[in-house]
């Protein structure tokens, strides 16, 4: 139940499987390796919860199950077979996006690939994959230290495969290491041109203020998808909160409403929909789009958004109310290996304006990732309402370093060049 890692993962489950495996050097099924491998205990494999009506289209809902059953009856008959097990942990990845259960889902994937993982150690295939996955589950935990440190160890056995460049990519951008995502990302489109690599493109160029370029590539990456995919909804998501971040707020929801046309009950467009009513000041209709989003899946930022509705139209009861199961949903996250620090950032500084504590967190992240600029803002915005420029202005500078066209970042840092004055 967390904020879901933005621009990462981007896979339907089948497909992202046949594709993942397809794009390394296929694994050898080596009988004398497996042979010298221990003994271990018997492998189980963690049940599939159940979804809220609306989450998937049924035929997507059925093939999921379908690969899930027939992966669980092949790993209960042959405890070896490598890769069925870490098909599965793809499984439990793809129902944590889907879902938004990632405190079930999240460790249930951990277990299958740290299982591989001790299995694997004279086998570099198979363990390629295994610190793949892992690493691509330690991001969306926002343990991106640990993301990049394990991507560097899958690097090292397999310098050829798209998917851990762009796991590198991610880890390089939030830790702040932009030269370097930008080379990862450069290696990544030479080898697979397609949605996943695209979307990353765009995110580059948007942090480096390249906005037409961001959005050009973003649609590149909608075409590059299957209409009805999840992968592909997110990326038009993506697209439109392209075009709300920067004003053009009629592309923004001509986006959103093709992505809920084309893979209805979409919880994120509903919610980004629903963003806009708030920017028009209906909120009546945000409400409504807000509730309907959040019976489909537990995702904080849409009880958020439900709190600023609250808070806007007076009714201060609910919004304390709602807060609480923000805090309670929150500390699940981080009970289950998810690291907040940003989030209760954010949280404090627009919900509940205790500026102190927002800092506390702030500084928390900024000692994990001191380059990442989306941190610096946060920080530079926190000591803008506390009155103290001068650390605001240190954080704006850090945040700016890409020339970053982020409308809230120049609002930011005009502000804190007025009070400076």
């Amino acid at each position: 139940m967390k904020n879901i890692y933005t621009n990462k993962g981007f896979m339907m489950v089948v497909i992202a499987a046949v594709m993942f495996f397809q794009s390394c050097n296929q694994p050898t099924d080596n009988k004398e390796t497996l042979k010298k491998t221990a003994k271990t205990a018997r492998v189980e494999v963690p049940a599939l919860l159940d979804k809220q009506p609306g989450i998937g289209n049924p035929v997507e809902q059925q093939s999921i199950l379908t690969t899930y059953n027939g992966l669980k009856s092949t790993i209960s008959k042959d405890q070896k077979d490598l890769k069925s097990r870490l098909m599965m942990a793809k499984v439990f990845m793809q129902e944590a996006r889907l879902t938004g259960e990632h405190g079930y889902y999240y460790p249930a994937a951990l277990t299958m690939i740290d299982g591989v993982l001790a299995e694997t150690s004279n086998n570099p295939d198979y363990h390629f994959l295994a610190l793949s996955l892992k690493a691509t589950v330690l991001l969306s935990l926002h343990q991106f230290n640990e993301a990049l440190e394990v991507g560097k160890q899958a690097l090292a056995l397999n310098s050829h495969n798209a998917y851990i460049y762009g796991v590198l990519v991610d880890a390089n951008v939030e830790l702040g290491h932009y030269k370097e995502a930008v080379k990862m990302s450069d290696k990544m489109v030479s080898i697979r041109p397609d949605l996943r690599s695209y979307s990353r493109i765009s995110y580059l160029r948007e942090i480096h203020g390249e906005v037409d370029g961001a959005i050009e590539a973003m649609k590149m990456a909608v075409a590059a998808g299957y209409p009805s995919y999840e992968e592909t909804a997110w990326c038009r998501l993506t697209l439109g909160k392209l075009h709300e971040t920067y004003g053009d707020l009629p592309n923004a929801e001509m986006q959103y409403t093709l992505a809920l046309q084309n893979r209805p009950d979409y919880p994120f467009a509903i919610a980004a929909l629903a963003g806009l009513d708030m920017k028009k000041g209906n909120y009546e209709a945000a409400e409504d789009k807000l509730k309907q989003a959040c019976a489909l899946i537990p995702e904080v930022s849409f009880y958020e958004q439900l709190i600023k509705v609250y808070q806007e139209t007076g009714r201060e009861e609910l919004a304390e109310k709602t807060l609480e199961e923000v805090f309670a949903m929150m500390a699940d996250d981080e009970a289950h290996g998810h690291m907040m620090s940003l989030e209760y950032a954010k949280l404090h500084l627009d919900i509940t304006h205790d500026y102190d504590k927002a800092l506390e967190y702030a500084l928390k992240e900024y000692k994990a990732r001191p380059d990442n600029i989306d941190v610096n803002k946060v920080l530079a915005a926190i000591y803008l309402e506390q009155n103290n420029y001068s650390k605001a202005q240190e954080h704006v500078a850090k945040a700016s370093v890409t020339n970053s066209a982020d409308p809230k970042l120049l609002s930011i840092a005009k502000d804190v060049k007025n009070k400076n004055g």
